[in-house]
């Protein structure tokens, strides 16, 4: 049939199985956006405070879900409005596929009114961007991004399709999803290598190496990062660990790879983990990576990093390998696959009897301090403990991913490797949107949420009641805590003195407001929330001098 470029984009997003979508219209994406008008039953539409907003919500829908994101923005301010939300996505290898609208064919290149070069601008932060200028390549284009964004490594792709081509008209015959790699293109490499679509097929023999090393080691560890969940490997990674007894610990973004309470499992390692886990990277002869980038919240000083450890890395992406960190032997792939056909030759190790009781040592000794925030976080874990977890980037990150005991694979949200401030309440509003029975928390410190709270507009708007908790300390705690330890306590511009009136800005949206300075006070607050199951904030207030502790510093814990 003959129709629209924008009725394309449309149908192909039905092709895909998309009922979701996130965005912000504007006038050269109208198009599309009268196309979904037409199509409001099949695709329900969320509209963001503010495209940045978008962005973090689509790739919370994508976390929580396991779908492919949509997110849509028009051209100029509301593409590059959309660049931090992908660069978080491309960090944590979240799938979404980011569909904006430029300006005219014929305008391009000269500085029409709201034009930018939106595909130049999002290549490093991409799987892989497109410009379509005609509307018979709309199909094939959407197909293949859908396709990018989910396959091998996931991560974002950008399509920024003309207006005049979403007005003008073009074949189109619909297909199923199943038919689209017989019939799109899917034929070129991609930049990022094996995050395209190209499947990496491991070798037997690195099977084996790998096999006869974990027979032989003596104080083995699993390290298990976000690939881990990526790839659905969780439940191949509890039982290979089980059956040989080699204690676990994971980066941020792999937390919920097993229960916080499994007797193998020792929590985050990093700059700012755990006693227990720190401790046994450091002491480990063997240090089996699977699904981690090694960034240097993990290694700190790589020189420093499981001085005494053979390093072994699995990652489905081969750009990866050796790229922070040099390691003895490699194997690239799929995680799952890996670990399943690992299991299947792989013997018992030789353990050092004293090896995992060395490390519940250490936790029982160098457990993390309490107060208030902690006891916050432990709340949340004890009224709500299957709840999506959303959280934006500082303190109250760290006390979150230590002290909730995340279950579930997905149940964590966070931007662990772009750190995007502003990040959790676009992405609670997303994985509320993509998982509707499911309780979502928001945590986040006075500094983040001040970079996105329009986004309360969109959670009563679009009737998405999510829960944020805000630890009000008064401060950017973080950089204030880096400001004390390293720059002689000088406090430049990060006491926010100028508080906001919280109860004022709630009743402004809306929204139930509860005020807490101590657990009792808190606690009574969120079981209140809980049973109405509305839309809330909840302020604490956290005295500024409250720290994350134990941190990592060149191989040794600071307190």
């Amino acid at each position: 049939m003959i129709v629209k470029g924008a009725s394309i984009v449309v149908n192909c997003l039905l092709e895909q199985g998309v009922d979701t979508v996130f965005g912000y219209p504007g006038v050269s994406i109208l198009e599309v956006y009268d196309e979904l008008y037409k199509n409001k039953k099949a695709i329900r539409h969320i509209l963001s405070a503010h495209e940045q907003g978008a962005a973090h919500a689509a790739d919370g829908y994508a976390r929580s879900t396991g779908k492919v994101g949509v997110c849509l923005a028009t051209s100029g301010p509301g593409a590059t409005n959309l660049v931090t939300g992908i660069a978080a996505a491309f960090m944590d290898s979240s799938p979404v596929v980011f569909i904006t609208c430029n300006v005219d064919d014929e305008l391009l290149g000269r500085d029409t009114f709201q034009e930018v070069d939106i595909v130049g601008i999002s290549m490093p932060i991409t799987k892989c961007s497109y410009l379509v200028d005609r509307p018979e390549e709309i199909a094939d284009t959407l197909r293949e991004a859908f396709a990018i964004a989910g396959g091998g490594r996931p991560g974002p792709v950008l399509v920024d399709i003309t207006h005049n081509a979403t007005a003008e008209k073009a074949e189109y015959e619909f297909l199923a999803k199943s038919e689209h790699l017989k019939h799109g293109r899917l034929n070129h490499m991609h930049k990022r290598g094996d995050m395209g679509l190209r499947r990496e097929e491991f070798r037997t023999e690195d099977i084996r190496i790998l096999a006869e090393m974990i027979a032989s080691s003596q104080r083995p560890l699993i390290i298990a990062g976000g690939g881990v969940i990526r790839s659905g490997a969780t439940g191949s990674i509890a039982k290979f660990a089980e059956d040989r007894s080699i204690p676990v610990v994971s980066t941020l973004m792999g937390s919920g790879i097993m229960n916080e309470s499994h007797p193998l499992y020792f929590g985050m390692a990093g700059s700012y983990g755990c006693s227990e886990a720190n401790f046994a990277v450091q002491n480990c002869d063997l240090l089996i990576a699977v699904g981690v980038r090694f960034s240097d919240r993990l290694t700190g000083k790589t020189e420093f990093f499981a001085p005494n450890a053979q390093i072994v890395h699995i990652d489905i992406d081969r750009s990866e390998i050796d790229k922070n960190i040099d390691s003895v032997h490699h194997v690239v792939g799929d995680a799952a696959e890996i670990i399943d056909s690992l299991a299947a030759v792989c013997s018992v190790p030789n353990l050092d009897s004293s090896w995992i009781n060395e490390i519940r040592d250490i936790k029982s000794k160098f457990s993390e301090p309490g107060g208030f925030p902690v006891e916050i976080i432990q709340c949340v874990n004890r009224l709500c403990p299957d709840a999506i977890i959303a959280t934006d980037v500082g303190q109250h990150q760290i006390w979150t991913c230590r002290n909730f005991d995340f279950s579930n694979p997905g149940q964590l949200i966070t931007s662990g490797g772009y750190g995007a401030m502003g990040f959790g309440l676009g992405a609670a509003i997303g994985a509320k949107a993509g998982m509707h029975d499911k309780i979502v928390i928001h945590i986040t410190g006075d500094g983040s949420f001040g970079m996105n709270m329009t986004e309360l507009a969109t959670e009563i708007r679009e009737n998405l009641p999510v829960i944020t908790i805000i630890f009000n300390n008064s401060a950017l705690g973080l950089v204030r805590q880096n400001q004390r330890l390293h720059y002689g306590r000088r406090y430049s511009q990060t006491n926010l003195t100028a508080a906001v009136d919280y109860a004022t800005l709630a009743s402004a949206f809306g929204i139930s407001f509860a005020h807490a300075e101590n657990i009792a006070q808190f606690e009574n607050a969120l079981q209140i929330l809980l049973e109405n199951k509305k839309c809330g904030i909840i302020e604490c207030v956290i005295n500024k001098d409250e720290y994350i502790k134990p941190m990592l510093e060149k191989g040794r814990l600071i307190y």
